[in-house]
């Protein structure tokens, strides 16, 4: 275990993170707070998640790929809104276990996805704690007055689309823990993807643009549809059969004799953050097109209908399901 002798809260705030803050707006976290001009004709977006050391991330996981995590879930809560990223707050709660070299390597891992996403940390605090560590951030963005997509306006007679692969959240968390057996690669893949998910920020403006509702797969695909079903007033029919898999997903679920229930496991497993949305039939063409751009898998997994909830098929036939998704206590 490191030492816990290290740095206190300033210089770990001096060394570390002031070099990551807002040349302008971050005032150089010299200050207790941050000032953010507004922008003519925008609407301020903000979204906030936290992680917590073995609820969110395992304990020997690098903390360079966890601050990453931090702040990719974040930014795939922008990218479902349509929303265009520029700058965080950021809250530390250090346990024993980050000694220097592991704030050091926290800092690494946000100054390498600053640049990748271009933000900029505008302030936050630090603390101690006896554990387990955990890592709290808000993240704030713009959308052009009045189109920021919500969760509220599925329409029936919409499709039901989601963004590239779904179950790999699930399933890497499995690889981290050495419970998978795949190939090397595929393993490695899927940790990573666990560790430090892809926020589909490329495709937000066809979000914005032709999209009705959206959300981003954090807590299960299934889970996440219920909630904009509810938000919207709507029934949505989801297939299993059509769930877009990763070649690792695929290999994973070859080697089950359980289909229905495999397939079920992938859709609620949850940890994506691939953005599910529905939107109007007219409009899957320019979103197909978009996403070939990007070379951004695009599938349609079912409809939405007129009534209350969700129902799940598989092979013609409606599947029980007991549990959708991930939820706190």
């Amino acid at each position: 275990m490191p030492s816990v002798d290290v740095a206190g809260e300033f210089e770990t705030i001096r060394r570390l993170l002031a070099p990551l803050a807002h040349p302008e707006w971050g005032r150089g976290l010299l200050d207790d707070v941050a000032v953010v001009p507004s922008r003519t004709g925008y609407d301020l977006v903000l979204t906030k998640d936290t992680i917590v050391e073995g609820v969110h991330f395992l304990p020997d996981d690098p903390l360079d790929t966890v601050a990453q995590k931090l702040l990719r879930v974040n930014l795939s809560d922008l990218a479902s809104k349509g929303a265009e990223p520029f700058g965080y707050l950021l809250g530390c709660f250090w346990s024993n276990r980050c000694g220097w070299p592991e704030r050091e390597a926290f800092a690494a891992g946000l100054k390498r996805d600053q640049a990748a996403f271009h933000v900029a940390l505008m302030g936050g605090d630090t603390v101690s704690t006896p554990g387990p560590a955990s890592f709290s951030l808000t993240m704030l963005g713009w959308t052009p007055r009045g189109q920021t997509i919500g969760r509220d306006g599925a329409r029936p007679g919409d499709l039901i689309l989601v963004t590239g692969a779904i179950g790999d959240g699930y399933l890497g968390l499995q690889a981290a823990r050495g419970l998978l057996s795949l190939d090397p690669g595929r393993i490695a893949a899927l940790v990573d993807h666990y560790r430090a998910p892809l926020p589909r920020l490329a495709f937000a403006g066809q979000i914005r643009e032709l999209a009705t509702a959206a959300i981003d797969v954090s807590d299960g695909l299934l889970a996440d549809l219920g909630h904009v079903a509810a938000a919207s007033g709507v029934a949505m029919e989801v297939t299993l059969d059509s769930l877009p898999v990763s070649a690792a997903g695929q290999a994973w679920l070859d080697g089950r004799v359980d289909g229905e229930d495999a397939r079920l496991q992938l859709a609620t497993g949850g940890d994506d953050y691939e953005i599910a949305f529905t939107a109007p039939p007219a409009h899957e063409t320019a979103l197909r097109r978009e996403a070939d751009r990007q070379h951004l898998r695009l599938t349609c997994i079912g409809r939405v209908s007129r009534g209350t909830g969700l129902t799940v098929h598989h092979a013609g036939a409606v599947v029980a399901v007991d549990r959708t998704g991930w939820t706190h206590r």
